[in-house]
């Protein structure tokens, strides 16, 4: 299995403009490119996942365990001929001092050679000892070459190359010049989601052509399929995988679960999906912004995005909103995630304008000017969410309620919310709702800022999900019954 590692010396560097143009690149010349992120993430591997054709799976130290890591990567990478990993930040950047969550500690976990993006603005013979550092901080992290990233001319390419070559032993595998339509447009949430970027396909084949004209590709595929053999750390203790990374079987569907994507709601996990579908689930997606009515369903997922850009449509499809309020009002089991959350609220205000959006949630979602959550959260459950709680085996005391790694990015706060609110989690760290708790629950529904991986550190949500809309499901069907008996008893 060939694998690649893609990171850099610090963040904004140009890691995944270069990783898109590869994949695209690599995919030209008749290759299979399985996309892997790391970290907590969504708009970088949407793009991954347009340049290669493939799902782009995400490896998180925060909410996996070593053992779901090495399964989720072996069970795609296999199927490809190369693997292509991004990293996130800067190669030995996180928050553990030791790196345990770094990108170098995942390039050693997949036995993944590293190539390194360097920017190379404002920066010449000093390339020499940054490399040289990255190179021998840790002997173990396999640097296998360097790319040159936005380099102003041939006199600072020269300079550069002299430079690596003279006190190094990293060679320079590929030199990407300074031009800003290699540039993937940002906004307050980072890159720009492939959904709504102007001539996507245009951009991606820039990239592709930036790295077929800037890098040696015939290397890059050397170094790739020069990886040892790799010792994926897959234990049975992961439920979902059997010993050599296989899925358990899935359970026949019996239950259909409405999934809203589109432009406003495009942040899901492709593992968190499959996991649905691994409970016994059969998804219906549907796009928001102009389906008149919810397919028929016995729940509804909608995750984050960004409704706040498409909040004129959104408010403009009142037959959608309203028949989602009744469904929630009717007691449909759902769980929506961020902007999900802001959806179900009153309305949604950014700047001057405000919609109103479907008016389940008591409160009113403000958009501001800067974040006002960002980052890795922990969360308790509180134990009034109306599927089952998540506990930990007995310590002596009973059962334990154990703690909830979760990610956050939302420049968004509810206002006006109703004192009397339920939620579904206490905030340990982070932001959440308002600093203490996220989740809000009212009837068989929980919306909340925080975004949740189905793992086992994280609580298996999906599977708790499933459990919950089969019962729900289940109960309806002997109420109807009964009923009818009733009915036909009477008569």
């Amino acid at each position: 299995m060939g694998r690649l590692f893609i990171s850099a010396a610090h963040k904004s560097s140009g890691k995944t403009t270069i990783s898109v143009g590869l994949a695209a690149a690599l995919g030209a010349r008749g290759l299979c490119v399985q996309p892997f992120k790391k970290g907590p993430d969504y708009i970088d591997p949407l793009w991954l996942s347009r340049a290669s054709g493939r799902p782009c799976y995400n490896l998180d130290f925060n909410t996996q365990t070593e053992p779901e890591i090495g399964a989720l990567f072996g069970r795609h990478a296999r199927s490809a001929d190369l693997a292509l990993i991004e990293g996130n930040k800067g190669l030995y950047d996180g928050l553990d001092p030791e790196g345990c969550d770094s990108s170098a500690a995942l390039a050693k976990l997949l036995g993944a050679p590293v190539v390194l993006v360097v920017d190379a603005t404002g920066i010449t013979r000093g390339v020499a000892p940054l490399v040289l550092g990255y190179r021998i901080f840790d002997r173990d992290v396999a640097i296998r070459g360097v790319i040159l990233n936005r380099v102003a001319s041939v006199r600072q390419e020269q300079k550069l190359r002299q430079a690596l070559e003279r006190y190094t032993d990293v060679s320079v595998i590929g030199v990407i010049g300074r031009d800003p339509q290699l540039i993937i447009r940002e906004r307050h949430l980072g890159l720009t989601a492939p959904d709504e970027a102007q001539a996507l396909y245009r951009t991606i084949g820039r990239l592709r052509m930036a790295v077929e004209q800037g890098l040696d590709l015939d290397r890059i595929l050397e170094l790739a399929n020069s990886a040892p053999v790799a010792r994926l750390p897959l234990a049975n203790s992961d439920p979902g995988f059997s010993p050599l990374g296989e899925r358990a079987a899935t359970i026949k569907p019996d239950v259909r679960i409405a999934v809203a994507r589109d432009s406003a709601f495009s942040f899901y996990y492709p593992d968190d999906l499959e996991a649905l579908e691994q409970a016994g689930a059969e998804l219906v997606f549907f796009n928001a912004l102009c389906d008149a009515r919810l397919p028929e369903a016995d729940g509804l997922f909608i995750g984050g995005g960004f409704p706040e850009t498409q909040m004129a449509t959104l408010a403009a499809n009142r037959q959608l909103a309203a028949g989602i309020r009744q469904a929630a009002e009717n007691g449909l089991p759902i769980y929506a995630e961020c902007g999900g959350l802001m959806y179900l609220t009153r309305s949604i205000t950014w700047g001057s304008e405000m919609h109103e959006m479907v008016g389940f949630i008591p409160a009113d979602t403000v958009m501001h000017s800067a974040p006002e959550g960002r980052g890795l959260v922990v969360l308790e459950e509180t134990g009034v969410s109306p599927w089952p709680m998540n506990t930990a085996p007995a310590t002596g005391n009973g059962r334990r309620i154990p703690r909830i790694p979760a990610h956050e990015f939302h420049y968004a706060a509810l206002e006006r919310l109703d004192p009397l609110t339920k939620f579904a989690y206490r905030v340990v760290r982070g932001r959440g709702i308002d600093g203490q708790h996220d989740g809000i629950v009212k009837g068989n529904v929980v919306a909340g800022f925080c975004h949740l991986r189905s793992t086992q550190r994280s609580g298996c949500w999906a599977q708790r999900f499933v459990g919950f809309v089969r019962a729900r499901k289940q109960a309806d069907r002997s109420r109807s019954a009964f009923k009818k008996e009733r009915s036909l008893s009477s008569a």
